[in-house]
C-alpha cells in the first residue's frame, strides 16, 4: 500500500461469456480520463423504541452492489464493446481489403439483458485489485468536441467486487480527433451515402437504457440488472446561417436520419489503406425547437436538441458501425 496521484491505476473490460460470471483477464484496459467507481449499499437503521432517547442501534447492510462513472477517449478497439454491451447485438465480418479490416455492426437487442462485462480494477495504492462480475452500462453519453479528443463518459452498474490479481493488459489502439468528424443528415438512411455534410460546432449524444436491479429476497447482492426502455437524445450546436439547416424541420416535425461519423484519415489499418472509423447512424430523428441566444458582439449560434426514435420502415432506431482491426468481441 502507498500513497500516489489516480493515473496510477489502471481499469479493463472484458466481455462476459456467462452472464455474470466475472472473467478474470481484461480484453481491454481503459485509458481513463476520470475514474469514480465505487461499491455502494443500503442500510436499515435499528431505530425501535427501546425506552431509551438516542436515535438507534445500530444498522445492517441489506443491499450491495457497484456504480461509477468512467470518462475516457473514444478508441477505435475497445470502445465497440461498450457499445456493444449497451445496444445489445454485435456480428462482425471480415472485409477483403489490403490490411484486413474487420467491420463489426452494432444494433440493439430486443430484451433486457444486453451483453454483460466484467469490470477489473487495478490498484497499487490500495494494495489490492477487485473484479466486478455482471456489469451493465446504465448510460453513455458521447461527446463531440473541439480542441479535444473524441470522448464518452459511460454509466456503469455490477456486483460487489471481488478481490482479485488484475494484470493490466495495454492494447494499442487508435483515437478520434475533431477533424475526424463528419455530420449528416437526409430523409431516409439509405440516402445518408450522398448527402451533403454539414458543419457543426460540437455535438452530443445520449443513450439512457433505465436499468433496474432485479432485487430478490435470499440475496444481499441484486440477481441482475435489467435494462427497460431504449432512448436516444442529443444536441448539436451550429453556427446560425439559414433556416433550413434545422428551423425548418423543427417547426415542421419533419423527421431525418442522421450520421455522425468518425473517420481516423491519420491511421491505416494493417499494410492497407482503410481507415479506423465509428460510423453512427439514427434512422429517424426530430428536431426540437431551436434556442438562439443572441449576444451584441458574438457569432449567433444554435442549440438544437433531438430525440431518435424506432423507423418502422427501417425496423432499426440506431446503427453502429465500427471498423478496426479486432478480430473479435
Amino acid at each position: 500500500m502507498s500513497k500516489g496521484i489516480g493515473r496510477l491505476l489502471t481499469v479493463g473490460i472484458n466481455r462476459e461469456t456467462s452472464r455474470g460470471t466475472a472473467v478474470g483477464t481484461p480484453a481491454f484496459m481503459i485509458a481513463f480520463a476520470e475514474l469514480d467507481v465505487d461499491e455502494k449499499d443500503t442500510r436499515v437503521i435499528d431505530e425501535q423504541s427501546r425506552g431509551i432517547v438516542e436515535g438507534s442501534v445500530g444498522e445492517s447492510i441489506v443491499k450491495q452492489w457497484m456504480e461509477g462513472t468512467i470518462k475516457a477517449p473514444i478508441g477505435d478497439k475497445h470502445f465497440p464493446l461498450i457499445l456493444y454491451a449497451t445496444l445489445g447485438t454485435l456480428s462482425s465480418v471480415t472485409g477483403t481489403a489490403t490490411g484486413t479490416p474487420i467491420y463489426h455492426t452494432i444494433t440493439v437487442q430486443q430484451g433486457a439483458q444486453h451483453q454483460s462485462l466484467t469490470l477489473l480494477i487495478d490498484d497499487p495504492l490500495g494494495g489490492q485489485d477487485y473484479v466486478h462480475a455482471l456489469t451493465v452500462p446504465t448510460q453513455l453519453e458521447i461527446a463531440y468536441e473541439r480542441e479535444a479528443f473524441l470522448s464518452y463518459t459511460v454509466q456503469v452498474r455490477g456486483k460487489k467486487g471481488t478481490a482479485q490479481a488484475v494484470t493490466p493488459a495495454t492494447v494499442s489502439e487508435n483515437r478520434f480527433l475533431p477533424q475526424h468528424v463528419t455530420f449528416k443528415y437526409a430523409a431516409t438512411q439509405s440516402a445518408l451515402d450522398a448527402a451533403t455534410a454539414i458543419p457543426i460546432k460540437s455535438a452530443t449524444l445520449r443513450i439512457n437504457q433505465n436499468v433496474q436491479d432485479d432485487d430478490v429476497l435470499g440475496n444481499i447482492a441484486p440477481l441482475d440488472f435489467l435494462n427497460k426502455q431504449f432512448e436516444i437524445e442529443g444536441e448539436l450546436e451550429v453556427i446560425w446561417q439559414n433556416e433550413s439547416d434545422f428551423k425548418t424541420n423543427s417547426l415542421t416535425g419533419t423527421a431525418r436520419a442522421i450520421r455522425l461519423d468518425l473517420v481516423n484519415t491519420s491511421a491505416v489499418i494493417g499494410t492497407g489503406s482503410t481507415n479506423p472509423s465509428l460510423r453512427i447512424d439514427l434512422h429517424n430523428v426530430q428536431f426540437q425547437p431551436i434556442t438562439r441566444p443572441i449576444r451584441l458582439n458574438d457569432l449567433v449560434m444554435q442549440k438544437v436538441a433531438f430525440r431518435a426514435h424506432y423507423n418502422t420502415t427501417d425496423s432499426k432506431t440506431i446503427t453502429i458501425t465500427a471498423t478496426n482491426a479486432q478480430s473479435g468481441y
